[in-house]
C-alpha cells in the first residue's frame, strides 16, 4: 500500500498535472503504477495532452518526485492521517462528481463524508452581531431537528469558526477544509478548535506537508466546500469575497445555495442580498426554508404512488434517463446529459416533466433518482 500511495502523491507534484488531466491519464494508462514504473509512455496520444506536454511528462524527475512523496507517506503514517485517492471506494462521492475534484485528499478525524446531510456554511471574517447570531440560532435549530448534519466550513476568522464552535457545542460533527498541509493550523489562533474538532469531526486538505497558506490556496480549497456538501450557506459577504467564491463554484456543481438577508445599507449584507436578487442563492431565514428546499422535511408526491397510463415515460428523452436511473440509482444533471448524450437544457426540462409524473425525484447536492 506505501508504495502506491506514493505513487498517488507523486503524481499529484507534476507541474502542469492538474486534476482534469490527471484522471485522463489514469483512465489511459490503467493506474498510477504503470505512470511512474514504464520509462516512455505515449502521452501524446491523451486527451487534453500536447507535445510539448508530453515530452515533458516523459523527461519527468520521477526520482526526485518520489522522494518527496515518500517523506510525505512517512508523514502520514506517523500521525495517523488518513489518504483518499480519487479512485479509492470511500473518496466522498459527492465530490468525486466534480471534476475538478482534487486527486488525492488528507484527511485527520473521523468523520462520514457521504453522510445523508452535509451543509457547508461560509461567511464574511469580519461578521456583525447580527450575522454571529443567526449562525448560532441556526446550528443549534439543526442540532434539535437534524442531528445527524455534518457541518464543513474553513477554519478561518468570522462566520467559518462561529460555525464550527457552534457545531461542536451542539454535538455537531464538523469539518474544516485546510488551506495548507496537515503539520500546521491556520490560523494559530484556532489550533485548540480544530484539536477539539478531530473527537467529532475532521481536518481535510488536498495539500502537503509545507505547503504555506498562501492566497491561491483559499480559493482552490473552496471548490472542496462546495464539492463535497449537499448546499453552501453564505451568512454575511460584501459584494466580493471568498464566501461568494464558494458559492459561485456551488452553483457551477449544480448545489443549492442559500443566503442570508440584510439591511441593504450594511456592507457585510450586499453580498448575500445580491446573490439572492439575481436568483443565484435561495433565501434563507431559518431551517424551515433550508429544509423546505432541500426536502428534508415533506414529500412532494406519495410513497405508494400508482404509475397509471398517464404519467409513464412518453419521449425517447424520458426512457433514456429513467433507463440510466434504474442502472446508476443517483446521478446529477451534467452526468445525465452527458450519458444520454443530450442538451443539458433538454435534460433539465425533461427531469421537470418526470418530476411532474411522480416518475423521479430530486435529492440534495443536484442529483435525481427514481422513486
Amino acid at each position: 500500500m506505501s508504495l502506491e500511495l506514493k505513487y498517488q502523491i507523486a503524481l499529484s507534484l507534476v507541474k502542469g498535472i492538474g486534476p482534469k488531466l490527471a484522471r485522463n491519464i489514469i483512465a489511459y494508462l490503467g493506474s498510477v503504477n504503470i505512470f511512474f514504473e514504464e520509462k516512455k509512455l505515449p502521452f501524446e496520444k491523451i486527451p487534453g495532452i500536447g507535445d510539448f506536454t508530453s515530452t515533458m511528462l516523459n523527461n519527468l524527475n520521477k526520482s526526485e518526485l518520489l522522494k518527496i512523496a515518500e517523506n510525505e507517506v512517512n508523514f502520514i503514517l506517523k500521525n495517523n492521517i488518513n489518504p483518499l485517492f480519487f479512485l479509492d471506494d470511500n473518496y466522498p462521492k459527492r465530490l468525486s462528481n466534480c471534476e475538478d475534484a482534487p486527486i488525492i485528499l488528507y484527511i485527520k478525524g473521523s468523520v462520514n463524508l457521504d453522510s445523508q446531510k452535509i451543509i457547508s456554511i461560509v461567511g464574511t471574517r469580519l461578521p456583525t452581531e447580527y450575522g454571529l447570531s443567526f449562525c448560532e440560532k441556526f446550528i443549534s435549530d439543526l442540532a434539535k431537528n437534524y442531528q445527524d448534519t455534518v457541518i464543513v466550513s474553513g477554519l478561518a476568522y468570522g462566520i467559518d469558526i462561529c460555525a464550527h464552535r457552534n457545531s461542536l457545542k451542539n454535538k455537531l460533527p464538523t469539518v474544516a477544509v485546510l488551506a495548507h498541509g496537515l503539520d500546521r493550523i491556520y490560523p494559530s489562533l484556532h489550533s485548540h478548535v480544530a484539536r477539539e474538532m478531530l473527537s467529532n469531526g475532521a481536518l481535510i486538505t488536498e495539500f502537503m506537508t509545507k505547503t504555506n497558506p498562501d492566497k491561491q490556496n483559499f480559493v482552490k480549497r473552496n471548490r472542496i466546500i462546495a464539492g463535497v456538501s449537499d448546499a453552501v450557506i453564505v451568512i454575511e459577504s460584501s459584494k466580493k469575497g471568498g464566501a461568494l467564491i464558494t458559492a459561485n463554484i456551488a452553483n457551477s456543481y449544480n448545489r443549492d445555495v442559500f443566503a442570508v438577508p440584510g439591511r441593504i445599507n450594511d456592507e457585510t449584507s450586499t453580498g448575500c442580498n445580491n446573490i439572492i436578487k439575481t436568483n443565484r442563492a435561495n433565501l434563507l431565514e431559518s431551517i424551515e426554508d433550508l429544509a423546505y428546499i432541500m426536502g428534508w422535511e415533506s414529500k412532494s408526491f406519495p410513497k405508494n404512488i400508482q404509475i397509471s397510463i398517464f404519467n409513464q415515460p412518453e419521449s425517447a428523452e424520458e426512457k433514456a434517463i429513467m433507463d440510466i436511473l434504474l442502472v446508476e440509482k443517483e446521478m446529477n444533471l451534467n452526468l445525465l446529459a452527458l450519458k444520454c448524450a443530450y442538451p443539458v437544457g433538454k435534460v433539465s426540462a425533461t427531469l421537470l416533466e418526470l418530476e411532474f409524473k411522480g416518475l423521479i425525484k430530486s435529492c440534495p447536492g443536484g442529483m435525481y433518482k427514481l422513486l
